[in-house]
């Protein structure tokens, strides 16, 4: 009101005189002139309330991986002028923090005297027919009843998930049900290559027999390099991407729907774009 009294009369008061009259100061009447001219210019000022909801905003949009340095360089960017301390003081008071760095979990032990298969496959990511090369690997998920760990079976060619198999260990028979699902599925001839990493489920005698009875060859991937895997590892990155960055899962029941239903999705995905580059 006091500010729209000093517009009105401004042409018969000089600003300063009207302002000192009303108790109001020459500079906070021009900033809000200038706001008043010019809407879309962001305010200088904005109420702990009203940075609380940029704050969340900006906190939302990056999934909970932002602190308070890089939330306030993003309000900044936004034109919402804060100081830093003020936004970490907010974040702080009401529980807005980046989130903590993923549990990690080894799955690969090639700390073992097994025998290691030579790598057949030699980043040939693109085989002519469906069931001549797959792939496999191991992830990990962490729920609150603790540890759940996730195997694969993938077709190179069509990219689809022929098997796999979800377990609260590591153990052999972790990779060796996934290899089993595959196979009933697909009935491959023989010859297929399955290509691994180093790990002691891989190298064991268990799967290395289950293999030989399958008609099908061992290929593994050098020492430390994921590279020679990374169909997989990608795959990998997509599940996390989608479904458990962010995500709470109370029990491993949970953790197993979620992946369950993920690979249902991404199964008919690869048809389509298979269908598609046919």
């Amino acid at each position: 009101m006091k500010y729209a009294w000093i517009e009105r009369h401004s042409r018969q008061w000089p600003v300063s005189v009207a302002c000192q009259a009303l108790g109001v100061s020459p500079s906070g009447y021009h900033r809000r002139k200038a706001l008043d001219v010019d809407p879309e210019r962001p305010r200088r000022y904005v109420s702990n309330d009203a940075l609380l909801v940029h704050i969340r905003a900006v906190y939302a949009e990056a999934k909970g991986e932002y602190g308070w340095p890089r939330v306030w360089k993003k309000l900044l960017a936004q034109g919402i002028r804060v100081s830093k301390d003020r936004v970490q003081r907010l974040m702080k008071l009401h529980g807005i923090k980046a989130r903590t760095k993923r549990r990690f979990k080894a799955t690969t032990d090639s700390r073992h005297n097994l025998p290691v298969a030579p790598n057949l496959l030699q980043r040939e990511f693109s085989p002519d027919r469906p069931d001549r090369v797959w792939t496999t690997d191991i992830t990990y998920l962490w729920t609150d009843e603790g540890w759940l760990y996730l195997t694969v079976i993938l077709d190179l060619f069509s990219r689809q998930v022929v098997g796999w198999s979800l377990k609260p260990h590591m153990r052999t028979e972790l990779v060796s049900d996934a290899l089993r699902m595959a196979w009933f599925r697909r009935r491959p001839e023989a010859g297929l290559i399955l290509h691994s990493d180093r790990g002691s489920q891989y190298c064991s005698a268990e799967f290395q027999a289950l293999l030989k009875s399958y008609g099908m060859q061992s290929s593994m991937s050098r020492k430390g390099n994921c590279w020679d895997n990374a169909p997989t590892e990608s795959l990998w990155g997509s599940l996390k991407r989608a479904r458990i960055l962010g995500q709470r899962f109370a029990t491993r029941r949970e953790a197993m729907d979620e992946v369950i239903d993920w690979l249902s999705f991404y199964n008919h995905g690869s048809v389509i774009d298979f269908v598609f580059k046919a």
